[in-house]
């Protein structure tokens, strides 16, 4: 079932040398269910009858710094990030699991059926000997693995009692797998979710996170809402259930909020967007009122009251702050979009110097997700396509004499010209040639080209900044009809 070949060289040379000084040595874990499944692993783990010492004896360039006698063998040569350092455990056993995270007692020297044991689920259970390709599954592993089944191994509520954030694993592993969690699991997860209230909450947010970032995030906060965890990470998220909007959506706030974080993952956006679109309706419950014009609800100010919603939730999960900001600014501004034919270019560009110019694209890309999350067929009508070409520009360099590599305070310099129409007249001579040659702007050619219109009469010199000006708003309208021709507005 595994392709001995798609294990890197790398993992391979740590296994023979470690069987090679008499310990058994197998892959365990991730590695081995993801290589079961076809999938490339994220990290490489073995375990083993040798014990830290012995590894670290076999290994010099490698490292153990927590109690659980894990070794990190350091592969500096490798260009694959993931074999840079690969993990090497002795087979153990735990007790004792009085904070519901980390074991009070770990023992070595154990055996692999009992190390298998205290795996969280059957799929990550499963061990595979390189050497003889031998497969060890105690608990049903590979059968789950077929089913697209998550279960716990052995007694559900004993695993999470260990460990109570392998209850949000579960969850993100479903997720990103797009397996189903069995029913004893689930049952086990909703008995023991209030143990998640012990769990330091940077490592729940890692992996609320990595489901955020999964293939259908959507599906995993439904099942986080489900199983009753929901509550004790983003408890503000429940506040939209049975939450209606009325007017153009079809789903209440909580799945709206849904969808539009699922069509940002299924369009592969940046974790950035993923939250905002989570987040961006999370102030609405907050701000609805009954009545409105045309509307059987109103949620005036819920970016305002949502963007700093969205600032203590993602404090709370100890969010990095140039994530928070960012995410709190696409909440705070995705209420940007109005009537194209009513809305000023000066007002898109107050928008792109509230959001910043590096955000605007996510800032459009997380209004397309959201009119997906509406239910609505057509993700970009002509409105708002419009309101793109705006946005490019508004972004835009217009075509004038700034675009010169000299300026009038250089040319004044050279010339002993004051500022006045001389000075324009040169510079729109100067922007003329550019435009048709634009090899030209440069600095050196240019400074050579003032002596030469200084030379001039005032009326030749006129003439050919009038050529100029005209020149200038012949490209300015050229390059509008391309943006207008490109968003398929004009």
């Amino acid at each position: 079932m595994i392709d001995i070949n798609s294990i890197p060289l790398t993992v391979r040379n740590i296994n023979e040398i470690l069987e090679k000084a008499g310990f058994e040595a197998y892959l365990v874990g991730g590695c081995v269910r993801d290589l079961m499944l076809g999938k490339t692993p994220k990290d490489w783990d073995f375990t083993t009858t040798a014990h830290p010492a012995q590894i670290q004896a076999l290994f010099p360039d490698s490292f153990c710094n927590n109690e659980y006698g894990t070794v990190g063998v350091k592969n500096e040569l490798e260009t694959d990030e993931r074999l840079k350092v690969v993990e090497v455990t002795p087979y153990r056993s735990e007790s004792g699991y009085s904070d519901a995270r980390r074991p009070d007692n770990v023992t070595f020297g154990v055996t692999l059926e009992e190390d298998l044991a205290r795996r969280d689920f059957t799929v990550n259970a499963i061990a595979f000997r390189i050497t003889d390709q031998k497969i060890v599954d105690l608990y049903g592993g590979i059968e789950d693995l077929k089913a697209k089944r998550l279960k716990a191994v052995g007694i559900p509520d004993e695993r999470f009692a260990e460990d109570a954030l392998r209850m949000m694993r579960a969850v993100r592993l479903a997720a990103e797998l797009d397996f189903v969690i069995d029913a004893e699991t689930m049952a086990g997860i909703v008995r023991n979710a209030p143990q998640l209230k012990k769990i330091a909450i940077e490592r729940v947010a890692t992996e609320f996170i990595r489901l955020i970032d999964s293939s259908a995030p959507m599906q995993g906060i439904i099942f986080l809402q489900k199983l009753d965890l929901l509550e004790y990470i983003l408890p503000e998220l429940l506040e939209g259930i049975s939450c209606e909007q009325g007017g153009i959506h079809d789903f209440d706030v909580f799945e709206h909020n849904l969808r539009t974080l699922q069509a940002a993952a299924d369009k592969g956006h940046s974790t950035e967007i993923r939250l905002a679109g989570l987040l961006h309706d999370v102030g609405k419950p907050a701000t609805r009122r009954t009545g409105g014009k045309n509307k059987l609800y109103t949620f005036f100010g819920h970016e305002v009251v949502g963007a700093k919603m969205t600032k203590k939730i993602l404090e709370r999960l100890k969010m990095p702050r140039e994530t928070i900001e960012r995410v709190e600014g696409l909440v705070r501004w995705h209420m940007f979009f109005s009537d194209p034919d009513e809305i000023t270019l000066a007002a898109v560009r107050r928008t792109i110097v509230r959001i910043g110019k590096g955000q605007i694209e996510n800032l459009l890309n997380l209004r397309v997700c959201d009119r997906i999350g509406t239910g609505r067929p057509k993700e970009q009508p002509f409105r708002f396509r419009k309101y793109k070409a705006m946005v490019d520009e508004a972004l835009r360099d217009p075509i004038s004499v700034k675009l010169l590599k000299i300026n009038g305070d250089k040319v004044m310099e050279m010339s002993g010209e004051k500022p006045g129409k001389k000075l324009g007249y040169i510079l729109h001579a100067l922007l003329e040639e550019v435009l048709i040659e634009p090899g030209k702007n440069t600095e050196k050619y240019l400074e050579t080209r003032v002596l030469e219109l200084l030379k001039l009469p005032e009326d030749e010199l006129l003439s050919l900044a009038e050529a100029g000006k005209e020149k200038q708003a012949e490209e300015e309208a050229a390059a509008l009809k391309n943006i207008a021709r490109e968003h398929k507005v004009g």
